[in-house]
């Protein structure tokens, strides 16, 4: 199937996707430094570029799209109808990159901790981030 929009219009929209500084990994934040918690941001050091690291708790918090990272079961996890097999690589392919670094990291001793933007939705954003904050603490 033809892509619905013009090699021009494709490259926009493309263009206009964030990597950082996302609605949702902003609500995140917003929330851990509101309830006292302190983090540094993309720290390099370490695998994957965690979006949020937490010194003092030994954590990091990667704040994930549903899309990009493949969200098993969730309804904001749509394949494409175009290029679908390049997709579905690139997909799995962010997948397997995921498990590998939080296994690494676990292994180094850090707790990681993955947020889906699905559940940052307003029904359930209080939800999961008391229970982020609760898991912290732990």
């Amino acid at each position: 199937m033809a892509d619905v929009h013009n090699r021009k219009t494709r490259s926009y929209n493309m263009s206009m996707i964030r990597s950082k500084d996302t609605k949702p990994e902003i609500m995140v934040r917003k929330f851990l430094f509101g309830n006292g918690f302190r983090y540094k941001l993309y720290d390099k050091t370490l695998l994957g570029k965690p979006d949020l690291v937490l010194p003092k708790y030994k954590t990091v918090i990667f704040v994930h799209g549903c899309f990009w990272h493949g969200h098993e079961g969730c309804k904001y996890f749509v394949v494409p109808k175009t290029r679908t097999k390049w997709w579905i690589e690139k997909i799995n392919r962010n997948k397997q990159l995921d498990a590998e670094n939080i296994r690494k990291l676990k292994k180094l001793g850090w707790k990681v901790f993955t947020v889906f933007e699905c559940k940052l939705r307003p029904k359930k954003t209080e939800k999961t981030l008391n229970q982020l904050a609760t898991r912290l603490t732990k």
